[in-house]
C-alpha cells in the first residue's frame, strides 16, 4: 500500500485483546428461544489476539491473517469475509463513525480457534478499539461495550478484561474485584469444538438422565473469594464447568490430558468453556512454566499464562 495516494495518508492503529478462561460455568436447561442461561466467572489471561487496522483509500473492509500468528493456520478455517467477527466489528464502527474510511484488518492469531477461549471475540474487541481510534469516533467505553454486546456474548468481556461474572446468556457482565494473580497452563488442541454442538450434547446427556436442571442465577461466592485472595488451593476446590462432560463426550482424549496435567503437578484443571482447551491451575509462575515444559515433552501444545489482565487496548498508532 502506498503511504500517500493524492491527499490520503494511511494510518495504522494496532490493538490487542485477551482470551479468557471460564473459571466457573454453570449452564441452565435449554430455553424456548434456543439459548441457555449461564452463570460464569470469566478470567482474562495473558494470551492475546492483535488487530492492526489500517485506513485505505479504497472503500470497504478487508481482512487478512498475519504471518506472525502462532496458530497452525493450515488446520483451521478462518473466514476473511463478513462472517469474521472482526469484519463485523469494523462494519458496526463504520456505521456509527462520521469519518470512517476503508480499512484493512490484519489479525495476529494466538488464541485457539473454536477453543473455548473467545479468540474471535478478542478479535472483535480489539477491532472496536482500533477503529474507534483510527476514525476518531470518540466513543466512550460504555458505548463501545454496547456495540460489543451486539457482536456476541464474549465480546463485552474481552473489551472489559480483568475478572467478571456473566449471567443471562453471558452478556450480563458485572466486574469482579479480583486483581490477585493466578497462574495457569493452557493445553490447546489441534482441533476445535463448535460451541453449539457442545451445548446440544449437554442437552442430550441431561435428557438421557431425566433429572431436573435448575436455572443458574448466581456464581459460587467462594470462587470470587479465592480469586480476590489469589488462593489457588481454595480456587481448585470450587472450579466447575457444566459443559465439561459434553466436551469429554465429543473428545474423550481431553479427559486424559486433564488427568496427565494433574498427575504432573497441576493443582486442578478443567475444560475452558466449550473446549477443547484445557486450563490447568498452578501454584505460581515457576510451577506453571515447569508444568508447561513437562507437558510439551509429552507432545502437547502447552503454555503458561496468568490472569487477570487488562481488556482491549491500543498498543501503537502510526501514520504511514
Amino acid at each position: 500500500m502506498n503511504a500517500v495516494r493524492g491527499r490520503f495518508a494511511a494510518r495504522t492503529v494496532r490493538a490487542k485483546a485477551p482470551g479468557k478462561v471460564n473459571v466457573s460455568l454453570g449452564v441452565g436447561p435449554l430455553r424456548e428461544d434456543g439459548y441457555h442461561s449461564v452463570a460464569s466467572v470469566y478470567l482474562a489471561v495473558s494470551l492475546y489476539e492483535e488487530v492492526a487496522a489500517t485506513s485505505t483509500a479504497t472503500p470497504g473492509i478487508t481482512v487478512s491473517i498475519a504471518p506472525a500468528s502462532t496458530l497452525d493456520l493450515d488446520d483451521v478455517d478462518i473466514p476473511l469475509d463478513e462472517q469474521n467477527l472482526a469484519y463485523k466489528a469494523a462494519a458496526i464502527m463504520a456505521d456509527v463513525s462520521e469519518h470512517s474510511t476503508g480499512v484493512h484488518l490484519e489479525i495476529t492469531k494466538r488464541v485457539p480457534v473454536a477453543g473455548g477461549m473467545g479468540g474471535g471475540s478478542a478479535d472483535a474487541a480489539a477491532t472496536l478499539v482500533a477503529c474507534d481510534a483510527l476514525w476518531n469516533s470518540g466513543l466512550s467505553r460504555d458505548e463501545l461495550a454496547h456495540l460489543a454486546a451486539e457482536l456476541g456474548a464474549d465480546v463485552p468481556f474481552s473489551l472489559l478484561g480483568g475478572t467478571a461474572v456473566g449471567l443471562g446468556v453471558g452478556d450480563e457482565l458485572s466486574p469482579a474485584l479480583a486483581k490477585a494473580q493466578t497462574d495457569w497452563v493452557l493445553v490447546t488442541a489441534d482441533f476445535g469444538l463448535p460451541t453449539p454442538e457442545v451445548f446440544r450434547t449437554l442437552d442430550k446427556l441431561r435428557d438421557a438422565e431425566g433429572l431436573p436442571v435448575e436455572e443458574p442465577t448466581a456464581v459460587d461466592p467462594k470462587i470470587l473469594k479465592a480469586l480476590r485472595s489469589g488462593d489457588a488451593d481454595a480456587l481448585s476446590r470450587v472450579m466447575v464447568n457444566d459443559l465439561q462432560r459434553a466436551s469429554f463426550e465429543l473428545a474423550p482424549g481431553l479427559r486424559d490430558i486433564l488427568g496427565l496435567g494433574e498427575s504432573r503437578g497441576a493443582i486442578a484443571g478443567l475444560v475452558s468453556g466449550s473446549g477443547p482447551t484445557v486450563a490447568l491451575l498452578a501454584h505460581n509462575p515457576a510451577a506453571a512454566e515447569g508444568l508447561a515444559e513437562d507437558l510439551r515433552h509429552h507432545g502437547l501444545n502447552a503454555q503458561a499464562v496468568h490472569g487477570p489482565v487488562h481488556g482491549a487496548r491500543i498498543i501503537s498508532d502510526t501514520l504511514l
